[in-house]
């Protein structure tokens, strides 16, 4: 990035927006509520789509580099789905877990090559931070409580979609989720170890992750497990 300014007071006010917005729809529940995840929804496949067509129309398009293959553009679709059908359980999960386990990673240290306003900025901000304000919402707006056994139903999931990426990389001479090498600009990966061995240790730091964002919830069902009436004999 040519000025690292713009893009962290991005982050601020979309730190902002999410504080403000989860607070309201607790506090303040109604219709708004529905509309307000539809709107986010709409912005996010608009994000996906914007970066689709964009990768097919700028020259520059690559099998190793252009695809949507990347856990965050997964975690896109993912989201918007979620927040336009907040029914559907599985995808609050993902974007829940995703959403903060993985894509805040990318939120703090971001592999950005170019600074605002150019549109690949804005399609990393909007997209990145978008992901995350969706997971908020959905949890601790909506109140939306993962299922039991959803971290390692995310976990399975993600090992698997992982398995599937790193052999397309392998046939492609591809980097997508940084399977095959490390980003360019220093992150967490930075940290784990050179490749292979990042990769083991990004697994364990998942796991510990999902792990914490799932604690919340065992605590509640847990005390609900504790407070169920005793079936009478």
């Amino acid at each position: 990035m040519s000025s690292p300014l713009p893009y962290w007071l991005f982050v601020a006010a979309a730190a902002i927006v999410a504080v403000v917005l989860c607070v309201a729809c607790r506090r303040r529940p109604g219709p708004w509520v529905r509309w307000a995840g539809r709107a986010l929804a709409l912005v996010l496949a608009a994000d996906a789509v914007v970066f689709v067509v964009r990768q097919g129309l700028g020259g520059t398009w690559s099998v190793q580099s252009s695809l949507p293959l990347a856990l965050c553009d997964v975690a896109l679709v993912v989201a918007a789905v979620a927040c336009w059908y907040p029914s559907w359980s599985l995808g609050v999960e993902l974007t829940y877990f995703w959403g903060l386990a993985g894509t805040l990673q990318a939120v703090l240290t971001p592999d950005l090559h170019v600074g605002f306003p150019s549109v690949e900025f804005v399609l990393f901000v909007v997209g990145h931070l978008g992901i995350v304000l969706a997971a908020l919402y959905l949890v601790v707006g909506l109140r939306i409580v993962p299922r039991p056994g959803a971290a390692v139903r995310v976990f399975g999931i993600t090992v698997a979609y992982a398995a599937v990426i790193g052999a397309f990389n392998w046939l492609t001479g591809s980097n997508y989720m940084y399977l095959a090498a490390p980003p360019e600009n220093p992150s967490l990966l930075s940290l784990l170890g050179p490749w292979p061995w990042y990769l083991l240790s990004a697994t364990g730091v998942a796991i510990v992750l999902f792990a914490v964002l799932d604690a919340p919830f065992r605590l509640t069902r847990g005390r609900a497990s504790l407070d169920a009436p005793v079936a009478s004999r």
